[in-house]
């Protein structure tokens, strides 16, 4: 079975982001919410226009002059997952590493009613099952059994976990906006064209946010610049790959594939945090795996 190119960029970018996800989280105590969800975009932005200066000048590729419909769809995308980066980090501080990576995978249904609707994307029947079948393991993996279930569905971790979900949702079908819409380039071009241009956005948002309202975290970031330099490097890394992937097929497809993050962050949860992982856990990860074979299957 031949796996097309956007499968294996979307492979890489899961594992980049897992790393990130868990760097970010530990820069959350000392810089804030805010501060640290900076981090990924401030310091992610010299990676990301590194990446595309040395595609252009190894392909000789000009780059494309973004225009009003691509700039309106990236603004909308950078600002969505500003919005689902902060609630994402909120969430950490309530749940588990891993069961927090889970709960912003609602993103994918979201994603692919978000695509249909506003991009025209086309979906297969099958693809849709696939779709049904990672969420349903992302539901059994997330959702506690037992008489408090209904008042789970009202916690604040569900609510930060779906709201986190639906701007992630929005960033993707922006970012894919934004690429469809640049007049020139080719596939890689333009997903980095459209990653660069994101980041200065989320850059320029953020800076002006904290140079206002919270200058100790800003300054805070820079202290801890390690840290905060491979933060943004594997975000910067990650992006580039789902970019890549939202140039070549519709933002579902790519968002679905990504659900296998969530037996990374398992792992990590156990060998790094030492949080330990149930067999409930373990079911809701076989299903998520089985939705993602059967996407690659619609996909072969």
């Amino acid at each position: 079975m031949t796996l097309p190119l956007w499968v294996w960029a979307a492979l890489l970018g899961a594992i980049a982001q897992t790393g990130r996800n868990a760097t970010q989280a530990g820069l959350t105590t000392a810089l804030g919410t805010v501060g640290a969800t900076q981090v990924r975009f401030l310091f992610g932005l010299p990676f990301a226009a590194l990446f595309l200066a040395c595609h252009a000048l190894w392909t000789a590729t000009p780059l494309p002059l973004p225009g009003l419909a691509t700039l309106g769809w990236t603004a909308l995308g950078a600002w969505a997952q500003i919005a689902g980066t902060a609630l994402m980090l909120l969430l950490m501080q309530d749940q588990s590493f891993g069961v927090a990576t889970a709960w912003l995978k609602t993103e994918p249904v979201l994603v692919a009613l978000l695509g249909v609707a506003l991009l025209g994307d086309h979906l297969t029947p099958g693809t849709m099952a696939a779709i049904a079948i990672a969420t349903t393991g992302v539901l059994i993996l997330s959702v506690k059994p037992g008489p408090g279930l209904g008042r789970f569905f009202h916690a604040r971790p569900a609510t930060l976990g779906l709201l986190s979900g639906l701007g992630y949702g929005l960033a993707a079908i922006g970012f894919r906006g934004g690429i469809t819409a640049l007049p020139s380039g080719d596939f890689l071009t333009r997903a980095l064209t459209t990653l660069t241009l994101a980041l200065a956005i989320q850059s320029a948002t953020l800076l002006i946010w904290l140079a206002l309202f919270d200058r100790a975290a800003l300054r805070g970031s820079f202290r801890v610049w390690r840290q905060s330099l491979a933060a943004g490097f594997l975000g910067a890394f990650a992006s580039a790959c789902w970019f890549t992937g939202f140039s070549l097929t519709s933002a579902a497809n790519v968002r679905t594939l990504a659900l296998v993050e969530i037996p990374f962050a398992q792992l990590v949860a156990r060998l790094h945090f030492k949080q330990k992982t149930t067999p409930r856990q373990y079911l809701g990860m076989a299903v998520i795996l089985a939705g993602v074979a059967a996407l690659l299957l619609q996909q072969a």
